[in-house]
């Protein structure tokens, strides 16, 4: 039997060794995980022996498992390189049409746009709506899933502004922009261009269109806001029928927007208009509520407001020109700092950009975060939400696996998320050559969810996962498979000495 013991040491040792070569021979390969030979002892059956004892007869290999050890992380600086950063596996469709697993993250796009690894298997996830950034529903997919295309040169519809955000500065120690020719010296009136910004808006085909806005300073704590689609400097100005006020507290914060409703036919001050405002006036406590006011004004001077009525949920309250101060003072004495909504509602036509635009469109002026400090005017953000029809010019991915596709317009959106797939037993995975694995009875179904979601890993863009073999481990791994490959023939040389040595008995 001595034969029989050193030849299973000689079979192990050579699948030891095959096992570590194996390893070495990937040690540069992308993702990779080494692999281990695991050994058990073989015995003879001890059963109808008068000792009830077994004995050895050598080895076998009971196993090659793999090590899902994390590799080391490798920038690289190319958009398309991907890897996970913990649990999770990448979901690829393979070209015979069934689901594979990998870690090698190290993606291309072909020329139908789709994203594939270096084996040309298509990378799988779930599409998002670019609004709400939210996978959208796809009838008749495998868990909603989806090879991820992206076409370079796609073209990107326009859309329209809704909604335009403004940060600004209003100089509070500006003085009355009618000026005082009374005063000593004389106060000049102030330019309507003074307190002024602009920025461009989108119609609905993309088209855009120059947007002045205007702020000058009426009463105490009260600035009147004009829109244009011209230079409010030209003679005479186009008003905007979006024009209001706002009314500031003694902070320096909004505490009201008028809101035009109507105008006259020349543009001037509204004599109805919405008032939007903090109900925390001193009387009501429990809620916001937007008050429609009727205002009137001088027949002289329609700017000048000489009265008002609101009706709200709680009923009307008329106001005269005695009590509209007191009016004025409730609405901004509140100490409560939410606040419902200042916005401006302005009617963009883009005709004059635009010889085929469509109907005159609404946009939202947000003035929440205008502000009345003692300095100088300044614009700190100006923002609108619209955009012209764009080209896609690249893709890239983000920690969680949103495929952020930047177009030629400057927009980046999320249009796509990749999934990941973990197991609850890896070891019981196939591996199937090319870094990917199968999923097998013994793995268990794969668990399908995005990236930084409960159990699963982060993926690091521009990044590479190295192979998890460590080298000097392998390689002193390798001279001790080698030392019990040379004892194990060097057992079957003596064992073969000992039979020679019988056979030359006389």
């Amino acid at each position: 039997m001595g034969f029989h013991h050193a030849l299973s040491g000689l079979n192990a040792a050579s699948k030891n060794l095959d096992v570590i070569g194996h390893n070495i021979a990937n040690s540069g390969t992308t993702a990779f995980k080494s692999s281990r030979a695991e050994f058990s002892e073989a015995v003879a059956s001890a059963l109808g022996s008068s000792s009830g004892q077994s004995y050895g007869i050598g080895v076998t290999t009971a196993a090659i498992t793999q090590q899902f050890k994390q590799g080391n992380l490798k920038p690289t600086g190319n958009n398309l390189d991907v890897a996970i950063n913990g649990n999770g596996f990448f979901v690829v469709k393979q070209l015979d049409g069934t689901d594979a697993y990998t870690r090698a993250g190290s993606f291309r796009v072909d020329q139908d746009g789709y994203l594939r690894t270096v084996h040309g298997d298509q990378i799988m996830g779930k599409t998002l709506d670019p609004e709400t950034g939210k996978p959208l529903a796809i009838a008749n997919q495998d868990n909603d899933l989806v090879a991820m295309q992206f076409v370079t040169g796609k073209l990107l519809p326009a859309k329209q502004t809704t909604e335009v955000d403004v940060r600004l500065n209003l100089d509070a120690r500006a003085p009355n922009a009618a000026g005082d020719p009374t005063a000593t010296p004389p106060i000049d009136a102030t330019p309507r261009a003074t307190y002024g910004t602009s920025l461009n808006v989108h119609d609905q085909q993309g088209a855009s269109t120059p947007v002045h806005l205007y702020f000058e300073k009426g009463a105490a704590n009260q600035w009147n806001v004009f829109g244009g689609l011209d230079d409010m400097n030209a003679k005479p100005p186009i008003i905007n029928p979006s024009s209001g006020f706002i009314q500031m507290d003694a902070i320096g914060k909004p505490r009201g927007i008028a809101k035009a409703t109507e105008f006259d036919a020349t543009g001037k001050f509204p004599t109805k208009l919405t008032y939007t405002f903090n109900a925390d006036d001193g009387s009501v406590k429990t809620a916001d509520i937007d008050r429609t006011w009727t205002f009137t004004t001088d027949p002289a001077d329609p700017t000048v407001m000489t009265g008002a009525s609101y009706v709200d949920s709680f009923g009307g309250t008329p106001l005269t020109s005695a009590n509209f101060a007191a009016f004025e003072a409730s609405a901004t004495a509140s100490t409560d700092a939410s606040i419902v909504d200042f916005k401006l509602s302005m009617k963009i036509d883009s005709s004059k950009a635009n010889p085929n635009a469509p109907e005159p469109f609404d946009v939202a002026i947000d003035l929440n975060e205008v502000t009345q400090y003692g300095v100088s005017f300044s614009v700190s953000k100006l923002f609108q939400d619209g955009y012209q029809a764009g080209h896609l010019n690249s893709i890239n991915i983000s920690e969680d696996g949103s495929i952020i596709a930047q177009y030629d317009n400057g927009v980046k959106q999320a249009e796509a998320r990749l999934m990941l797939a973990t197991f609850r037993n890896v070891q019981g995975l196939a591996s199937i050559g090319g870094d990917k694995w199968a999923e097998t009875k013994e793995s268990g179904l794969a668990n399908k969810d995005f990236a930084k979601t409960s159990i699963f890993g982060s993926l690091h863009a521009n990044t590479l996962e190295e192979s998890n073999v460590d080298l000097t481990a392998e390689l002193v791994d390798m001279m001790t498979a080698q030392r019990a490959y040379q004892a194990s023939a060097q057992a079957i040389k003596t064992q073969d000495q000992v039979f020679s040595t019988l056979v030359n008995l006389r």
